[in-house]
């Protein structure tokens, strides 16, 4: 089967090194910003769990050992201070990770994508906020003059939940373990730490160029619960 050659983020709004390489990309590389593709990472509820299955797919979920989140939380702060940035940890509370993530689809048809993403990164890590409460992401709709009911229910349209299970397929058939992820054609990177060397990978090969379609949205980012036992600079 010949490869998607089309540059990939998957990015999960839970994830702190997601957030953190979002910060990287967007700030000190916009033009491999502007030429990837952005597509989500979340983890299914019940009801996106049972949809993916009868699709034929899976998703990748180890639980993180409290060593692992221990670490993560230490090299986190430890990262954000070096950087100048003021970090607040969230407090997540029977979180569903439909509601921030479909609700990304929505800003994203209307061409806002990356900025629900910025908005979004910046309520859960630099506020602190519940990005699961529906009222938070229906008050960051209407911050971007969306509609904020569409955006805070937005896990209860059947049709962005079928959108959103397609999306897990590909994070399935791309092999995606963790967050932020990078891929072009059989290539693969993982973490924030890998981030200088996928964009070193692209400018070798001439990307972006101007013929790279340009993504109507986009968005990055999981933290503390997550998939793998991997280096630093990435969870799942």
């Amino acid at each position: 089967m010949k490869a998607d050659r089309t540059p990939t983020f998957y990015f999960s709004l839970r994830s702190p090194y997601s957030w953190l390489a979002h910060r990287d990309l967007t700030r000190e590389h916009p033009d491999i910003a502007d030429a990837v593709r952005w597509r989500p990472f979340f983890e299914p509820d019940e009801l996106s769990t049972r949809l993916l299955t009868e699709a034929g797919g899976s998703f990748p979920y180890t639980a993180m050992s409290r060593a692992k989140h221990l670490y993560v939380l230490q090299d986190v702060g430890r990262i954000a201070k070096s950087r100048g940035i003021a970090l607040r940890w969230p407090v997540d509370r029977d979180p569903v990770w439909e509601v921030p993530h479909l609700a990304h689809l929505v800003a994203e048809r209307a061409g806002l994508g990356r900025a629900y993403v910025a908005a979004v990164y910046r309520a859960r890590w630099e506020q602190g906020r519940d990005i699961c409460d529906r009222a938070v992401i229906g008050g960051i709709g209407a911050e971007l003059g969306l509609d904020p009911a569409e955006l805070a229910n937005a896990c209860d349209d059947p049709e962005l939940r079928a959108e959103g299970v397609r999306l897990l397929l590909d994070v399935d058939t791309d092999g995606v373990f963790g967050v932020p992820f990078f891929v072009h054609g059989f290539n693969r990177f993982w973490g924030l730490d890998r981030l200088p060397a996928f964009v070193a990978h692209l400018r070798e090969r001439g990307l972006p160029a101007a013929a790279l379609p340009r993504p109507v949205g986009a968005a990055v980012g999981l933290g503390p619960g997550s998939v793998d036992d991997g280096h630093a600079g990435g969870c799942g």
